[in-house]
């Protein structure tokens, strides 16, 4: 063989070792995202059936059921205009009431049960990011100022 043909072997088996390497981790990412569905969205038919997603909302004034086993709990997920019934087998967070706000880990089944793998309670329905707390603010003050004029 010559040097030159060893050479683009090298190349090849580089290039093709490459691929396979970024094959294997882009499958292993996207085997990992979660992504945030609103009730509106779910019922919508926009979320995923029988793959694991975040919804999230108020829990339902009234919703929740206990089971007899004490640790099965059957609650709603509301954005106020529509409604996801969950199941959740497990310790709810020390923070979850009805009216206050949740996120819920898990798949949808077909008959449209939301099972939750993990439950989050917010401690803090009025928590705004602090760039959306910083443009409302800037907003505010420019909105002031039109009216001061």
């Amino acid at each position: 063989m010559k040097v030159r043909h060893k050479k683009l072997l090298v190349i090849a088996l580089s290039l093709t070792g490459l691929g396979i390497a970024v094959a294997l981790v882009l499958n292993a990412f996207q085997s990992n995202l979660v992504f945030f569905y609103s009730p509106t969205q779910v019922k919508q038919g926009e979320a995923p059936v029988e793959r694991a997603f975040r919804i999230g909302g108020l829990v339902e004034e009234g919703s929740v059921q206990r089971q007899t086993d004490g640790l099965t709990t059957r609650f709603v997920i509301t954005d106020t205009a529509h409604g996801i019934p969950v199941v959740y087998t497990g310790i709810l967070p020390d923070l979850f009431k009805e009216g206050k706000g949740v996120v819920a880990e898990g798949r949808l089944g077909p008959d449209g049960l939301f099972t939750a793998s993990q439950v989050l309670a917010k401690h803090d329905e009025n928590y705004m990011p602090p760039e959306a707390a910083h443009a409302i603010e800037q907003a505010q003050k420019a909105q002031q100022t039109v009216v001061s004029e």
